[in-house]
């Protein structure tokens, strides 16, 4: 789910202790930063939207609503939601956008009315129960109208001045199914839509009495599942798409229907209808066809038609031009979780990231991707470069190793059966002639890596669950690794025999040797960070890395000064290595970080999350 560009955001730099939630932390001056954000909640019905200035789209990633400007890629987020949006929709004079999210079972799903221009949250709307499936502004904004999910089954509108409601209703009939989509008037403020499972309603407003009344429309035998809908420009008529490749027309006036279907040559389903294409006549046949990776979630159109925008659910941004009729890929990324993020020896210019189903390599001048490696069906864990340059290294989790040629992708072996459970952690020597692998069944083992064989070396069985990050020492000779059975364990992977064994209570996640290597940190689900000394396993000290959820991904600088965290609290915080106090916190992730990685140079800091997010952050200057 990933949009990659070219944003600013914020680092903050902190003037009171961090150890306060983040709604009560006091920030100091504010240090701009670039950012570049790189996804898309693909999944999400038109969740892909062109503002009426020509100039921007909006679309939701996780828990966030990002503005991103077409010429310049420059970003900004709209944070306010406590879980995932579900809809959103920009008002036709654009100077509202409304979200609404998911949320559990019984609790509240907050509806919120965003000012586009200073980018503020206006008000948070809170009458629908466990999703918002729908929103639709009336043609002069006085009015938002919203519809809830399965569990809700009622529709509210919205007086967007006084920003509450005027009045609800149950959206279906009984004997009904579910309403899933809210369609607005072209032309009357008191006129909406409602459709979906067996069901079409005609609403009109009645302020004065606060109360909306609904007109079924006769569909006669016809029963079709309603996908999406759009209003001609004049009322007279609206149109609907269904699932089963129909378009209906529907008289607004007297609510009977025309039947344009079934389209099944043209459309296996119909899942959205641009605006301004309505017209009272059959539809015409099929002219001109373009291939687009995924299933189609959106179009949005630029200007009169100019550009088309497509986005998919495999998270694919796809820019037409209408006159050519040739489309042109402007993001591409992971549609899933995103587990592990490498950066060649010695260069920033170059990352890795793996995901379910495929390996990409990044370029961050030019915030593009430059390969993408695909294995269908399986889950790669980590990932790693070996300092020649010559191959990257994977663990995935049908239990084997695979390495690949990073400039073409090609594979160049596969180790199969390295370990039972899956590979769930790998890193390779300096000197490029081993390779150690962690597994789900908690053993380390250690392969000898030939020109032409590729062999196992040695076992190390004294992990009891799964291995999750393996650091080595720069001469090869010992290495770390940390598991979620609650120890780390220092090896000497000379002789192959246990040195040191770090106990907490906690399952780690991550574990990072200092520079000088006399002391390794480390952290996981207890929320604190460990200092350890290297030669007795002993503890140096201990702090607390978040005040909610585990820490699961952590770096440290080259020269030692400064490390960075991530994990469920969806912060980026970088710390001050000897004073044990955080610097800087970077606000952007609206999912689980899941790694994060200090670029060389220290020019990028790169964090990864389990909403299919990357975040490039350029690296605060601390001078």
């Amino acid at each position: 789910m990933i949009f990659l560009g070219s944003a600013e955001w914020l680092w903050r730099e902190l003037e009171s202790s961090w150890f306060c939630p983040p709604c009560e932390i006091n920030f100091g001056e504010q240090q701009p930063a670039d950012l570049s954000l790189l996804s898309l909640a693909g999944h999400i019905p038109c969740g892909l939207i062109c503002h009426p200035d020509k100039e921007h789209i909006l679309y939701p990633l996780g828990c966030t609503v990002v503005i991103q400007e077409l010429d310049s890629k420059k970003q900004t987020f709209l944070h306010g939601h406590t879980n995932n949006v579900s809809c959103i929709v920009v008002s036709r004079n654009g100077m509202y956008v409304a979200s609404g999210q998911v949320t559990f079972m019984g609790f509240k799903a907050d509806i919120i009315l965003w000012d586009f221009q200073r980018k503020e949250l206006l008000a948070r709307l809170s009458l629908h129960k466990g999703r918002i499936e729908g929103l639709a502004f009336s043609p002069n904004s006085l009015y938002l109208m919203s519809l809830g999910g399965q569990d809700d089954g009622s529709v509210v509108v919205w007086q967007v001045g006084k920003r509450e409601a005027v009045c609800g209703s149950p959206a279906s009939a009984c004997c009904a199914g579910s309403a899933t989509i809210v369609v607005g008037s072209s032309c009357r403020d008191e006129i909406f839509v409602t459709a979906g499972n067996g069901t079409i309603r005609v609403w009109e407003l009645d302020l004065a009495n606060r109360k909306i009344c609904p007109t079924e429309c006769q569909t006669g035998q016809l029963r079709r599942v309603i996908t999406c809908g759009k209003m001609a420009d004049d009322d007279n008529y609206f149109y609907v798409g269904t699932s089963s490749g129909d378009v209906l027309q529907v008289n607004t006036n007297n609510k009977l229907m025309t039947d344009y279907g079934p389209q099944k040559e043209k459309f296996s389903s119909v899942s959205s209808i641009p605006r301004g294409q309505c017209q009272a006549k059959p539809l015409p046949s099929l002219n001109r066809k373009i291939q687009v990776q995924g299933a189609v979630t959106s179009l949005t159109c630029r200007g009169q038609g100019h550009q088309i925008f497509v986005g998919t659910n495999e998270c694919q941004i796809y820019r037409i031009n209408y006159t050519a009729f040739k489309e042109e890929l402007i993001t591409a990324c992971h549609k899933e979780a995103v587990h592990d993020i490498i950066f060649p020896l010695g260069t920033s210019d170059l990352f890795a990231t793996c995901s379910k189903n495929d390996i990409r390599v990044w370029h961050t001048p030019k915030n593009r991707e430059l390969l993408r490696i695909v294995i269908p069906n399986v889950t790669c864990h980590a990932i790693d470069f070996m300092r020649d340059g010559k191959s990257i290294i994977s663990a995935w989790n049908d239990g084997k190793i695979r390495a690949f040629m990073p400039e073409t992708g090609r594979l160049m072996y596969v180790i199969n059966h390295a370990h039972s459970l899956g590979v769930t952690a790998i890193a390779a020597t300096s000197d490029c002639k081993r390779i150690i692998s962690g597994g789900g069944e908690g053993q380390v083992r250690v392969w000898e890596i030939g020109e032409r064989t590729h062999k196992l070396g040695e076992v190390l069985k004294e992990h009891t669950s799964a291995v999750s990050c393996i650091k080595i020492k720069k001469d090869d000779r010992e290495c770390v690794t940390a598991s979620l059975d609650g120890t780390c364990i220092i090896w000497d992977i000379v002789r192959f025999v246990r040195k040191q064994m770090i106990l907490a209570n906690t399952l780690f996640k991550c574990v990072c040797y200092h520079p000088e290597e006399y002391q390794i940190i480390t952290s996981g689900t207890d929320r604190r960070i460990g200092y350890w000394e290297v030669f007795d396993g002993s503890a140096i000290r201990e702090l607390e890395g978040s005040v909610s959820g585990s820490i699961n991904g952590m770096d440290i600088t080259s020269d030692g000064a400064y490390f960075v965290t991530g994990g469920d609290d969806h912060l980026v915080k970088l710390w001050d290595y000897n004073e044990g106090a955080v610097t800087h916190v970077g606000v952007g992730h609206s999912g689980n970080i899941t790694r994060l990685k200090v670029c060389p140079g220290n020019k990028y800091i790169v964090s990864v999350s389990a909403d299919g997010a990357i975040l490039l952050w350029k690296y605060p200057d601390l001078h």
